[in-house]
């Protein structure tokens, strides 16, 4: 005889703002199983966008740091990217290079926590995350190094970088991309086959091609559902047309595949970095000269990059004066989390924790 049984919510988070954020799933379930989820973001009460609008365009750089504050410098480069078109100010050859190899270093230590902290939603306690962590904290010393900062580092400027990388920065780069790829082999020898990842990933949290592309998430979510898409090839920005890379994609859009996508992005940045270590000029301007109070045209913009978590654009409006009329953020993690319902339902809640964790999402840029 089948048991009959009612339906009751549960709330799910929020949890501390430094790991999944103030975020709270609102479950319907039916036993152990999730008939119908509403997400409720929360707030981080930042107001980062309107922030914006009160200060000048330099002065907005710091706010960028707070967006997805494990992908600072990416933060950075697109403000300054959307600022530089809008008021037609070019970027010295040798500060083009500095910010990719910038941003692909931010994209290597941003996947690693994203798989690590899967890894900790999967159930593998700490190991993976920790051997992870020890290649982020190798990057962090090289932002370090730079910026003096890391976390949030306030580096790019409108024009260029707010001063040249010291003279160590590029023998200590040199050194960590020739150990990249044996620490690459050795996540893969422990995680690609592991029968717990491939018991509680497969097949599990799918986000079919169509769904994806209807919910407008980008990024590694995307292209693990099987849509090549990856705005450093479809819209070239900076100097992005002058390296060879792939673009990986996932089949079945689950779980596995997201955490795949991620792996294999990593390599792919390292290829970026390698050749932009040999082409970079060995000395040069890293800033354009510009005014301090930035006038851009009356007009608008928008500039978009493909930061970790996926297309992070800029929207702005200028009305002549130092800061702008309005400035608006469209922030990855806020858009991928739209298909989280439809991902979810069906599901047991350990399954919503490891869907929840492999869309990777930061707080800082869902604020609104």
């Amino acid at each position: 005889m089948a048991l009959k049984t009612e339906h009751f919510n549960l709330n799910i988070g929020p949890a501390h703002p430094s790991t999944h954020g103030v975020f709270r799933m609102k479950a319907t379930m039916d036993g152990e199983v999730i008939v119908e989820m509403e997400p409720v973001f929360g707030y981080l009460h930042r107001g980062i966008e309107k922030l914006a609008e009160q200060r000048t365009y330099t002065g907005i750089t710091p706010l960028t740091d707070r967006l997805d504050y494990l992908a600072s410098m990416s933060n950075n480069l697109a403000h300054c990217l959307a600022v530089e078109k809008l008021a037609g100010i070019q970027v010295p050859e040798r500060a083009e290079y500095l910010r990719v190899i910038l941003a692909e270093l931010q994209r290597i230590a941003s996947h690693l926590v994203a798989v690590g902290a899967l890894m900790n939603d999967c159930g593998a306690f700490m190991t993976p995350i920790l051997y992870m962590l020890r290649e982020r904290e190798k990057i962090l010393d090289l932002f370090d190094m730079v910026s003096g900062q890391r976390l949030t580092y306030n580096f790019m400027r409108p024009g260029g970088l707010a001063q040249d990388v010291p003279e160590e920065f590029m023998p200590a780069l040199q050194k960590l991309l020739e150990a990249l790829p044996r620490f690459f082999d050795e996540y893969d020898q422990l995680l690609k086959e592991n029968e717990i990842l491939l018991a509680r990933s497969k097949g599990v949290g799918i986000l079919s091609k169509d769904m994806a592309v209807n919910s407008s998430a980008s990024g590694p979510v995307l292209r693990s559902s099987g849509v090549k898409w990856d705005i450093r090839k479809a819209d070239p920005y900076s100097i992005y047309d002058r390296f060879e890379f792939e673009i990986p994609t996932g089949q079945a859009g689950d779980c596995y595949d997201r955490y795949w996508v991620r792996m294999q992005e990593m390599r792919q940045s390292l290829r970026i970095l390698q050749q932009a270590v040999k082409q970079i000029p060995a000395a040069g301007d890293i800033q354009t000269k510009v005014p301090a109070l930035i006038r851009p045209p009356v007009g608008e913009v928008y500039s978009h990059i493909e930061a970790p978590k996926g297309e992070l654009g800029f929207y702005i409006v200028s009305d002549n004066s130092i800061a702008p009329y309005r400035y608006h953020i469209r922030g990855p993690s806020l858009l991928n989390l739209s298909a989280l319902r439809d991902m979810v339902i069906g599901w047991k809640i350990a399954d919503a924790i490891l869907i929840f964790g492999s869309i990777d999402i930061c707080m800082g840029e869902v604020d609104r």
